[in-house]
């Protein structure tokens, strides 16, 4: 088997902002093949980072489209000091927010994702459960204000670090941790009566 020709055609996961810095500087300068592979490689965690915020599947592809868009329109003024990938988490999430202060407060029932399927081998009760646990949790998510929800979202589901979640948010990465620390504790105690 000949590896040699695989070295040069695979991206390693370390060279990923790599390869994303060079796409992006392609992308600038109009070549839309490259600003295509970009969107497929971050469109999957966009989506879920959007659908988790609004909790709407057709908001949230709304909202990754038109941060698509807008990051096709602003690429020219890209500076490259963050990775495309923190970049569009920011695009992402300062569109999901805006949408988020524009809505009523109420959370329609439609919102409230269906839960999972139970594992078959799961007993009714357990899963009768899991799924209020899991509905509950979805509720107190939604009681969060926007800026703690986003920052919930983007540590806990999305494994972000408080410095990339300070750049995503435009915030400073303390008032990154004092939402983090407000957000825990909302939601401790709103799934006090789930333990």
């Amino acid at each position: 088997m000949d590896t040699s020709r695989s070295t040069y055609t695979h991206v390693l996961p370390d060279d990923r902002d790599l390869a994303d810095q060079l796409l992006t500087v392609r992308a600038a300068e109009g070549d839309v093949d490259a600003f295509a592979v970009l969107v497929r490689r971050h469109t999957g965690p966009l989506l879920a980072l959007a659908f988790h915020l609004l909790g709407n599947r057709s908001d949230a592809e709304d909202a990754v489209q038109d941060a698509f868009l807008n990051a096709w329109r602003r690429l020219p003024e890209f500076r490259h000091d963050a990775a495309f990938g923190t970049w569009m988490y920011r695009i992402v999430t300062n569109r999901c927010l805006a949408i988020l202060r524009s809505r009523h407060h109420a959370v329609p029932l439609d919102a409230v994702p269906e839960p999972a399927a139970s594992d078959p081998g799961s007993s009714p009760p357990r899963t009768a459960e899991a799924d209020a646990t899991a509905a509950a949790m979805t509720a107190a998510l939604h009681e969060l204000n926007p800026d703690q929800r986003a920052c919930w979202i983007l540590r806990e589901l999305h494994g972000l670090h408080y410095e990339e979640i300070a750049k995503v948010t435009g915030t400073s990465a303390q008032t990154v941790r004092g939402r983090l620390f407000r957000a825990r504790h909302t939601l401790q105690e709103a799934m006090q009566p789930w333990r």
